[in-house]
């Protein structure tokens, strides 16, 4: 029995789109997702590879049926016959690209929109950026990083993603001042005046990052977030706002290259419950006998950032109390200077 083109290629479209939406949603390509806005980059990803999978089943069987079809007899020397062009059918796969690069910019930039990469007060921080001290080594006290006034106004383009049209103006559960430097990632607690090399928040809670670089250009990169923000030196600062929704421990990234130690640039991020939180503010810290710096012990053994770090500490400008921060601390003494001194209950 003879089934008519017509028949086939419909059921061959059928087909193609059926495979392709479900290697789209099945790739398994991604991280796990650990953050609210993770589903909307996932959504993107999808549909980009939905599409992709459609476009090269529909060329690579075109060219197979092609081979096969109109493959040459034994025999036949003669040349095929002299085609000119064919207007109507350049117009089709030049439109169609066109289609579907216009539908994903205008996809692309609600998504990019919605998680407060365009909203003008995504980086608007009125004040200045509290921000924790180390000691020098005449015992003299140093910002960790320099505060920055920020007077209320407007840029046209946020430094940073996070602040969408409904948190813009709220406070955040928790703010976390990141340092970047070659080469490693320092996490200022202002509201706790704790210092870490790793980077702790409970699950759940609005969280934001405000971020920058001591020395070049780095990228804060956190793939099972699906957040990725340069962070600039000088009085530029970014900003990262983001709701985690999974415990768990996960890496972080620079995703710029910043040196010849770029590729050891990682630290942790430790996503807990409220009580192991709390557990960490409480007990995860070693203070000065004065109590003016909580700097807290890191969960590895040994920081391979701060090994590396320590020979070259007068070039890079770092001292010997900021490396310490990136070592493991003693534990026996814990926080009850700190926690008179920070606040904490």
């Amino acid at each position: 029995m003879n089934i008519p083109s017509s028949i086939l290629t419909m059921l061959a479209g059928i087909a193609l789109t059926l495979v392709s939406i479900w290697y789209g949603q099945n790739h398994g390509l991604m991280p796990v997702e650990a953050s609210q806005d993770a589903v909307l980059i996932d959504g993107l990803f999808n549909t980009m590879m939905t599409i992709g999978t459609a476009i090269f089943l529909l060329v690579e069987g075109i060219l197979i049926i092609c081979l096969i079809r109109f493959r040459r007899p034994v025999g036949d020397e003669t040349d095929g016959p002299p085609i000119e062009g064919n207007i109507p059918l350049e117009i089709v796969w030049t439109a169609i690209p066109v289609v579907i690069v216009l539908v994903l910019g205008i996809y692309s930039f609600d998504v990019y929109s919605n998680m407060g990469g365009f909203d003008p007060n995504a980086a608007e921080d009125p004040g200045v950026v509290q921000v924790a001290m180390l000691p020098d080594g005449d015992g003299a006290l140093t910002p960790l990083m320099e505060g920055h006034s920020h007077p209320m106004g407007h840029h046209h383009v946020a430094l940073g993603i996070g602040a969408s049209p409904e948190t813009v103006g709220k406070p955040a559960d928790l703010t976390v001042n990141v340092l970047g430097l070659q080469y490693a990632w320092i996490f200022t607690y202002p509201d706790f005046n704790i210092t870490s090399g790793e980077l702790h928040i409970p699950v759940g809670k609005d969280v934001r990052l405000i971020l920058k670089a001591q020395d070049v250009i780095h990228a804060f990169w956190l793939p099972e977030f699906r957040l990725k923000q340069d962070v600039m030196p000088g009085s530029l600062q970014s900003e990262l706002r983001f709701t985690p929704k999974r415990v768990g421990e996960y890496p972080i990234i620079c995703a710029e290259l910043c040196g010849p130690y770029h590729g050891a640039m990682a630290s942790k991020l430790y996503v807990h419950t409220q009580e192991d939180y709390d557990t960490w503010l409480q007990s995860q810290v070693a203070s000065r006998p004065d109590g003016t710096q909580t700097i807290a012990a890191s969960s590895d053994q040994e920081d391979p950032n701060a090994a590396y770090l320590a020979p070259f500490a007068d070039q890079l400008g770092v001292n010997g109390h900021l490396l310490e921060q990136l070592r493991p601390q003693p534990t026996a003494a814990l926080v009850a200077p700190a926690m008179s001194s920070a606040g904490m209950h």
